[in-house]
């Protein structure tokens, strides 16, 4: 027997698992076929803010006049821009690796292939070898998905990883299709630096899965600094023109058509499966995913999966809290991270941070609800940082007063988020979240306003 662990991919699921199971007492591998950190680390989260760092800079020198500060000329170096995004992703990624090393976790370079119950195998430029394991871990994440529309396999379409490469010059135009987190997030970097934004989204507003007045507020927002949307538009295909590349689409039966430099297919991810499992080694599938039971096992005795091949959140946090969770079972060990209560985070501008359930949410499901919720036009730090409309939506229980969940649009919300997810885990009443003191001048200040109004509805 090699290993007690092999785990398969060293994203923030895969890495965070071994190194747990590691410090459990586990001999484990990882293997992983590119540089440590995962889709997160190299090509999603960690160099997406890289990048939106960057572009917050240039937009504060830009619109400082507010605050007294003005710039003759301010140059933007789209190679050194990328390069920061390389050194930040290289530096935590070269950080993971000695943790491995440190744990006596064993990096194997090479694509891994799950040939059975506590069979491995890894095919390098050498040639391929096989391992022993007591348990396998799958942890592969996702990869953007390319939807059948005519066109998105011509050059001029890029997915986030192709456009995360870089480029050496700034785009003058950029057509994005889908207005989800990944497509909000690009646009507010590329409109920061001045690039001419178009938004495509199938849906009646953007950020679609999230409560209404979210999307709609950036909606309002962006519109503003220019960039266009088209909101309950079908994207029909993309071609090739004299002005650039093309996408055609419907609104409402009305034919449209958007030309960018570049086009983004931001759409969504998959589950990334290939050449994970054997020909004669297939587990049981949920859709596209792998389906697992509560203890993320498979329906290959000793094959467990975590993150985006098995699950339908696809968050670096909740990869990581559920290797952490897979492995203290393997181990015996109790788990004590609630897996219900996940927390999103969008980093556009202002940033916006949900997590439990929206107003509409509580309705659909059956659920008496009241809603909290507080303007920051008044606020002290907004109003300093000359912010554009920002609030806060704490809701609870009718009847309990537990705390359900809450949607924030502010600047920092992403920071605020996680003392709304600790005290929905706690069963925490609105009048126990409100006991505590928030300093001033700070944005989590508003909080205890829309607390402080939830009470009031609570309680009449």
């Amino acid at each position: 027997m090699d290993y007690q662990l092999i785990v398969i991919g060293a994203g923030p699921g895969g890495y965070v698992a071994a190194l747990r199971a590691a410090k459990l007492g586990l001999k484990v591998a990882v293997v992983e076929n590119r540089q440590a950190g995962g889709t997160c680390l190299n090509r999603g989260c960690v160099p997406t803010k890289t990048l939106l760092h960057s572009s917050q800079i240039y937009h504060d020198i830009r619109t400082g006049e507010h605050a007294g500060i003005t710039a003759d000329t301010v140059n933007i170096d789209m190679n050194a821009i990328f390069a920061h995004k390389r050194a930040v992703s290289e530096k935590l990624s070269s950080g993971i690796e000695g943790m491995f090393k440190g744990a006596k976790v064993d990096l194997i370079r090479g694509t891994g292939t799950i040939l059975g119950t506590g069979k491995v195998s890894v095919r390098t430029e050498e040639g391929v070898k096989e391992y022993t394991c007591e348990n396998i871990l799958a942890a592969t994440g996702s990869v953007p998905a390319r939807p059948p529309i005519p066109g998105l396999d011509l050059p001029g379409v890029l997915t986030s990883d192709e456009l995360l490469e870089g480029c050496d010059h700034l785009y003058q135009s950029i057509v994005i299709i889908g207005g989800g987190v990944i497509g909000v997030e690009f646009a507010t970097f590329y409109n920061d630096l001045g690039c001419d934004v178009t938004i495509i989204e199938g849906m009646d507003r953007l950020l679609p899965t999230m409560d209404r007045e979210l999307g709609q507020n950036l909606a309002q927002i962006l519109k503003k600094r220019g960039v266009k949307l088209h909101l309950n538009s079908m994207v029909k295909n993309v071609e090739e023109t004299a002005e650039g590349t093309t996408v055609n689409f419907v609104t409402k039966d009305t034919d449209g058509a958007a030309t960018g430099e570049v086009v983004l297919c931001a759409i969504g991810r998959k589950p990334y499966l290939d050449g994970l499992f054997a020909e004669d080694c297939k587990p049981e599938m949920n859709g596209k995913s792998i389906k697992v039971d509560e203890r993320y096992q498979t329906s290959i005795p000793g094959v467990y999966a975590i993150g985006d091949v098995s699950s339908k959140i696809q968050l670096a946090h909740v990869a990581s809290a559920q290797g952490t969770a897979c492995v203290e079972m393997l181990c015996g060990e109790e788990n004590h991270v609630s897996q219900t209560v996940v927390p999103s985070c969008i980093y556009s501008r202002p940033e916006i941070a949900v997590v439990g359930l929206s107003e509409a949410e509580c309705k659909a499901e059956g659920i008496p609800a009241k809603v909290g919720k507080c303007t920051m036009f008044g606020n002290a730090k907004t109003v300093i940082m000359d912010g554009d409309r920002s609030f806060m939506k704490v809701v609870a229980h009718a009847d309990t007063h537990k705390v359900l969940g809450a949607q924030l649009m502010c600047e920092h919300a992403t920071d605020m988020i996680s003392q709304i997810a600790q005290a929905i885990a706690n069963e925490m009443t609105a009048e126990q979240l409100l006991l505590a003191m928030r300093p001033h001048p700070t944005f989590e200040e508003v909080l205890s306003e829309a607390l402080e109004e939830l009470v009031s509805k609570l309680n009449k």
